[in-house]
């Protein structure tokens, strides 16, 4: 397999204040075990905060990345000869990709505390998919990295 010239690869993290959210979800396990003793009211504390932290990082934890000659974007997998212009969109375009102008056939790898996103046209005749819509914090480099790895294939 041929690496693409501009590699990318970007993980989709959950944001800081999910953490925080995490620890409180361990303090009220903590104050539900509060009546039973001081021992499980500290079980409660680390293990409602340790489940929480792990749904929190399970969310948080796809990629997307441009190798050689493919998009893989969570468990996707797109050859770049199957994809078409790339658009940058802001966060008002974003939002409006996500919600009224969304087509249902469309693959979504969306996280709405990123406000920016890039939508790839599917130049597949056989993929009924429209488009990609990827949230991603740096979508001109993602742009970049697509139209360099397509020129590299081509």
């Amino acid at each position: 397999m041929q690496l693409s010239a501009t590699p990318y690869e970007e993980r989709l993290t959950a944001p800081r204040s999910w953490w925080f959210v995490s620890f409180l979800v361990g303090v009220s396990f903590a104050l539900i075990l509060l009546p039973f003793g001081t021992l499980p009211l500290l079980g409660g504390l680390v293990g409602g905060t340790a489940v929480a932290a792990v749904v929190a990082s399970s969310y948080g934890s796809v990629r997307i990345r441009v190798v050689g000659d493919s998009l893989i974007a969570g468990e996707a997998k797109i050859p770049v000869t199957a994809l078409g212009e790339a658009e940058v969109l802001s966060p008002d375009e974003a939002r409006a990709w996500r919600t009224h102008k969304a087509d249902t056939r469309a693959f979504l790898l969306l996280r709405a505390y990123i406000p920016t996103a890039l939508r790839v046209e599917v130049t597949d005749p056989d993929d009924p998919t429209p488009y990609l819509y990827l949230s991603t914090r740096e979508p001109e480099r993602l742009a970049e990295a697509l139209r360099t790895a397509r020129e590299t294939t081509a």
